[in-house]
């Protein structure tokens, strides 16, 4: 029987031209890679995310597609793409997860585990 699985990672940035410190508003970018590391196509319908501050203020995001796209992907194929957010404080994190489906219409969900949003120089 055929196993569907996509595999998802982050990349952040922060977005200095988004960010008002005065007013608490912290952006930052991120680029997701997803994967099909499993052996049959599927594609990626909807997304759902839980962005968290740094005092535990936590915003909910959902919807159809990422950034305008559904993309189907056959077994090895990726697909990138990059979006932002804006929370009140310089440190907070994101996890979600992709509504997926596969050729044959069973759904399955691709978890993104959680990533910090935080600038690099501020871990250490």
């Amino acid at each position: 029987m055929p196993k569907p699985q996509f595999k998802c990672s982050a990349l952040v940035q922060v977005l200095p031209e988004q960010t008002d410190v005065a007013q608490d508003l912290y952006a930052f970018s991120y680029t997701i890679t997803i994967e099909n590391t499993g052996d049959i196509s599927a594609q990626l319908i909807g997304r759902h995310w839980h962005i968290v501050d740094a005092r535990g203020h936590e915003q909910e995001v959902h919807g159809l597609a990422v950034v305008g796209h559904q993309p189907l992907l056959a077994p090895g194929q990726s697909f990138q793409y990059s979006s932002w957010a804006q929370i009140a404080t310089p440190q907070g994190s994101m996890r979600g997860r992709f509504l997926c489906a596969t050729e044959n219409a069973e759904v399955f969900y691709a978890e993104v585990p959680e990533f910090l949003l935080a600038e690099s120089g501020a871990l250490h």
